[in-house]
């Protein structure tokens, strides 16, 4: 697909269109916007940075920048993993930073409206102070934008219980590709009025349309939280403890697993000690209700339950100091990672959450044989973990040769394991290579023909999500 330049006659619209201050052209601002937490070796420069304020202000780039065949990557707060906000084919970085404000709490209908560029734990403590609850907890919470949450279908860790972003959306503004204003859903619980329009947009990673408005629904926040850190010296027997706490019990709002080699990581970058450090596999479940007994007996449960079963021992955390300091080291990891490690990759596999031990043991298997430390973590009550290959050792170029033979095995794995590429990072360019080994020619070109209908030019986020190549 061919794509044209940003000339001097388009950046001066621009400015016409978001003011002068708006539209960064200079090479040092132009490298802010050239890469998000993926790694460097995918960096890429725009050509020109625009942040508008309005819907109106990006229909009419949209329009600008269809007639001109220009592409355009739209971009939050550059938290992503998957290099969904890399402008690979330069051109316009739309930026969504000016767009920051928490529109309306309705306390009645229990619904939240903002702009894109909120950032999620802003929106957070902002609905919380009318005593409600918005449950999707990612671990860059206090970074990272909520336009970004539902252009990737966010998870985190509670999503065992309260699901992911998709599950709270429910009305959407956008912007199309072609410059049309459309507003979708709203605060209607139920709505089955035709496609749902909304749900295709939530995790199209900023393919189909940009978010200029979002309606979330929200809940009653629980009145009470505890927190459980156990480590197992077996893998497999923590994996099937899991399982059978799953049919058991309905209050776990999050469980969460990491492995030695990420702990110990996470200890030297945060200068902290957890316990029983050498074990195989930590886990950190989060018990949350409304009633203190109930929350407390569900707590018991499954503390009895887990020390009959094996474990080393278990952390009980009931105030706000101490589950900070658990949840902390979980939130860590992959800063902890990329500050300690040269050359790392952030993967974001699921599977069948009875096939997790299995596929760890794979994984395993895998980095004893291509010769790379792996370590392991994620979230263990929804099948998603995040194994993230690291190395101090390599240059760049074996670094990627290693890199990619590794991943092409442990995909294969995955998809045999009835599994994914991606449950919460997105496709993004990182993993779009790899999309026929989980999903035949007719599903990819299903997607292509979605992508055309929206965006018949192609100009949005492209190369993301989906294969601009009509044949594979």
């Amino acid at each position: 697909m061919q794509f044209n330049l940003v000339t001097p006659r388009i950046i001066e619209h621009l400015k016409r269109i978001v003011g002068e201050e708006h539209v960064l052209t200079s090479s040092e601002d132009l490298a802010r916007y050239a890469l998000d937490e993926i790694e460097e070796r995918y960096r890429s420069l725009p050509e020109v940075v625009v942040k508008p304020r309005a819907p109106e202000e990006i229909a009419a780039i949209m329009r600008l920048a269809n007639e001109e065949r220009i592409p355009v990557t739209p971009r939050g707060a550059g938290t992503g993993l998957s290099g969904g906000a890399v402008p690979i084919y330069g051109g316009i970085v739309l930026s969504l930073e000016r767009m920051n404000q928490i529109l309306e709490i309705d306390v009645d209908n229990m619904m939240v409206t903002v702009e894109p560029g909120v950032v999620l734990g802003d929106m957070m403590r902002a609905v919380e102070a009318e005593g409600l609850f918005y449950p999707v907890d990612v671990s860059t919470l206090e970074s990272c934008h909520v336009g970004g949450n539902v252009a990737e279908n966010a998870g985190g860790a509670r999503a065992v219980k309260y699901g992911l972003t998709g599950h709270w959306v429910y009305g959407l503004e956008i912007v199309t590709p072609t410059g049309e204003i459309l507003r979708l859903g709203g605060k209607r619980i139920k709505d089955v009025t035709g496609y749902n329009l909304i749900q295709l947009l939530v995790g199209s990673e900023g393919t189909l349309g940009i978010i200029t408005k979002i309606t979330f629904r929200l809940t009653a926040k629980p009145k009470y939280v505890l927190d459980l850190l156990i480590p197992f010296d077996s893998l497999e027997n923590a994996v099937t403890q899991v399982l059978e706490v799953l049919l058991e019990e309905i209050n776990l709002s999050a469980i969460e697993f990491m492995d030695s080699l990420s702990i110990r990581a996470v200890e030297r970058y945060l200068n902290l000690r957890l316990p029983h450090d050498e074990s195989e596999a930590h886990l950190l479940i989060q018990v949350d209700g409304m009633e203190e007994d109930v929350v407390w007996r569900t707590g018991e449960r499954v503390y009895q339950k887990l020390v009959r079963a094996g474990a080393k021992e278990v952390f009980v955390a009931d105030n706000r100091l101490t589950r900070e300091r658990m949840w902390r080291a979980r939130r860590e990891i992959a800063q902890a990672l990329k500050a300690l490690y040269k050359c790392v990759s952030v993967e974001d596999i699921v599977v069948p959450r009875a096939q997790i031990a299995e596929a760890v043991h794979y994984i395993r298997q895998l980095s004893y044989r291509h010769r790379l430390e792996v370590p392991i973590y994620g979230h263990i009550g929804d099948g998603n973990l995040h194994p993230t290959p690291v190395s101090n050792e390599r240059d760049e170029e074996t670094w990627i040769h290693d890199l990619d033979a590794f991943l092409l095995e442990m995909f294969r794995i995955v998809c045999d394991l009835g599994g994914n590429l991606t449950a919460e990072h997105g496709v993004g360019l990182k993993r779009i290579k790899y999309l026929p080994l989980v999903m035949n020619k007719a599903e990819i070109a299903l997607m292509q023909a979605i992508k055309r209908a929206w965006d018949p030019n192609g100009i949005l986020n492209p190369g993301k999500a989906v294969p601009l190549d009509s044949v594979l």
